[in-house]
């Protein structure tokens, strides 16, 4: 079953930002068979200039990175009146992902490792209206 019908509306885009190229290269076969634009980004350093060439309907974020963490780059988009309404999901292995989530403002979790079911499902959850 497709999670997306993007046929009669607009093919929706979904950055997933990681320093792990493997969980890059997996989240964007599974989104980009389900007809999603898919931007994988492992340098934080490019999201400014990337927000002014391609606004996401859906970011999927690492808590845990090497450059700026997850923690850092949701509080600034939250904080941003340009992107405060892009829903961001943080995406850990750590057990209290939920609580970190929620403390950073994200607006869902993933927790590693998931099933490819749940990874659609948050994905559609929160482009489904955008």
């Amino acid at each position: 079953m497709k999670y997306s019908d993007n046929t009669l509306h607009k093919k929706k885009t979904v950055w997933v930002i990681d320093d792990d190229i493997s969980i890059l290269k997996v989240i964007q076969i599974i989104l980009e068979n389900e007809n999603y634009n898919v931007f994988t980004i492992q340098d934080t350093n490019m999201l400014k200039k990337m927000i002014k060439e391609n606004m996401p309907d859906l970011i999927l974020l690492d808590i845990w990175m090497s450059g700026k963490d997850g923690h850092v780059i949701t509080k600034e988009f939250k904080c941003d009146k340009k992107t405060k309404k892009i829903p961001i999901v943080m995406i850990s292995a750590l057990s209290n992902v939920q609580e970190l989530a929620e403390k950073s403002g994200a607006d869902g979790f993933l927790k590693k490792p998931f099933d490819i079911k749940d990874l659609l499902g948050v994905v559609w959850k929160y482009t489904k209206n955008t």
